[in-house]
């Protein structure tokens, strides 16, 4: 299972300085484009305008974009995509975008909408699998958290949870056998033996990861209903952070 991870892209801003004393003069000066950009002049209308090159909807007017993806080997389609942003526009037009967007594309909102004044949490339907949107004031700003899950490609790697079920899939790739302890189950996996999938109820759950030779790694792991989570021991034999993989 690998996250590809294309990094953040942010757009240049120009900014206009008065030049002289008696004359109107102007000069233009460019930022070179970073990553974050904060404090955006209020230069701009209320309405957002959608751009066609991004990977899930997203204005053209942000300080700050990334798009994670989580793939697996010999499937093309990505398993869960996430676009993470920052918009210098009010939460109400963020969402007023998104729900014009997302209505375009065929996401069919579902029932639990949470609107406050702050925060906004919306549940899809989309066209290839389950959706959600979630918005949260930032200062002048909104953040954006959008994911959306391919529950073919999730049918495909074998990794698509049962109805009001989750999955864990766990992968030893060090050269040491590793055991995972979770929900009063001890799970041996030899050294590089194929990933077990367990399915498990939504909930907390305490685990515990064991590789002779290393401490033991003790954790916990919030699982909700339709999530497909791994945990892995690495090829040093280190528990690596849990990854959600659908």
């Amino acid at each position: 299972m690998t996250t590809v991870r294309p990094g953040v892209r942010a757009p240049a801003r120009w900014q206009v300085f008065a030049c002289g004393l008696a004359l109107f003069a102007s000069c233009l000066l460019a930022a070179s484009a970073g990553a974050f950009v904060s404090n955006l002049p209020p230069l701009f209308s209320a309405a957002l305008t959608l751009d066609p090159d991004a990977k899930l909807p997203a204005p053209t007017r942000y300080s700050y974009r990334g798009i994670h993806t989580t793939v697996m080997p010999g499937i093309e389609a990505p398993l869960r995509t996430r676009l993470e942003a920052t918009v210098p526009a009010r939460l109400s037009d963020v969402l007023v975008f998104y729900r014009t967007e997302l209505g375009k594309l065929g996401w069919q909102e579902q029932d639990g909408t949470a609107v406050t004044a702050d925060h906004v949490r919306l549940d899809f339907v989309s066209p290839i699998g389950p959706a959600a949107l979630e918005l949260d004031r930032k200062a002048s700003s909104t953040s954006v958290h959008l994911v959306q899950k391919n529950s073919d490609a999730a049918t495909r790697a074998n990794v698509l949870p049962g109805p009001g079920q989750a999955k864990l899939v766990f992968s030893n790739i060090g050269e040491q056998e590793a055991v995972l302890t979770i929900n009063e189950r001890t799970i041996p996996r030899p050294a590089g033996a194929n990933a077990v999938a367990l399915d498990l109820g939504p909930g907390k759950y305490s685990y515990r990861l064991s590789v002779a030779g290393h401490p033991a790694t003790a954790n916990s792991l919030i699982i909700a209903a339709g999530d497909t989570w791994e945990l892995t021991v690495g090829r040093d034999g280190e528990a690596w952070p849990p990854l959600q993989l659908y």
